[in-house]
């Protein structure tokens, strides 16, 4: 069985006491495929030290995050564009909006998240989109940048039903991680109406750690606990589950 997290910061610094350790653990649980999303230049050197220390299992992605959005973000988008150009990334991630932090940043973020779309097309690469308060204002440019070429993923999809199929209607599959096993999580109350097809499996370690986990640092071995979530509500083995979802992260990342 081998199980892809689509989504982990692995170069975290709340790894930095046992991260070999830490990864080796979700090694031998079978969690063997790791898509490192990026934050902003100040992890760059970070990330690609991870991937020279386990090439066979780390792959990274390159983006401006939009937390990361500040008065600065011309020049980090740059850098962005520079690392593009010299090297090969998997996916341009993680980028998107994010209002719970700040709303007076929405133009440029929404300025650099229009930027790394058009970039994700010039390189034929997917999008990995961070969401948080944000699903309309993402609509939105989705909608403007739609094309058979825009693809990707809705990382750490918490939204509603209808909210999971216009996400899918715009070639997005579902980053599906803690949050289906808690309690006041709700996606797990309508995702087995959404065809295995469209979710791929993600920790977004160190952070929302699955129950019984959760509140303590995340990892991404603890991706088995929403293997098994997602294996009770599609009444199938977590096999199938494991099988289906990193199959699906392979037609997105190409990997």
């Amino acid at each position: 069985m081998i199980i892809t997290d689509t989504h982990t910061h692995l170069y975290s610094e709340a790894f930095d006491e046992d991260r070999a350790e830490m990864i080796q653990r979700a090694i031998d649980a079978n969690v063997t495929r790791f898509f490192i999303p990026a934050i902003d230049s100040t992890y760059t050197e970070s990330m690609l030290q991870l991937e020279k220390d386990f090439p066979e299992h780390v792959f990274l992605m390159m983006g401006l995050h939009p937390t990361s959005v500040k008065d600065n973000y011309k020049e980090e988008l740059r850098l962005v564009d520079e690392l593009l150009a010299q090297r090969k990334f998997c996916a341009i991630g993680e980028i998107g909006i994010d209002l719970y932090w700040d709303k007076t940043t929405l133009d440029i973020q929404i300025e650099a998240f229009k930027h790394q779309i058009n970039l994700a097309k010039q390189y034929k690469l997917p999008i990995v989109i961070h969401c948080r308060d944000a699903f309309d204002e993402i609509f939105e440019v989705l909608e403007h940048e739609k094309s058979d070429d825009l693809f990707g993923i809705f990382h750490c999809f918490t939204g509603t039903l209808e909210q999971a199929e216009k996400a899918i209607s715009y070639n997005m599959k579902l980053g599906i991680g803690g949050v289906v096993t808690f309690k006041n999580g709700k996606i797990d109350q309508f995702i087995n109406q959404i065809d295995l097809k469209h979710i791929v499996l993600e920790t977004d370690s160190p952070y929302l750690a699955p129950k019984p986990f959760r509140g303590k640092r995340n990892e991404s071995a603890h991706i088995y606990k929403v293997l098994e979530k997602l294996a009770e509500l599609y009444e199938i083995s977590e096999e199938e589950i494991a099988t289906i979802t990193t199959e699906n992260s392979k037609a997105i990342f190409g990997i």
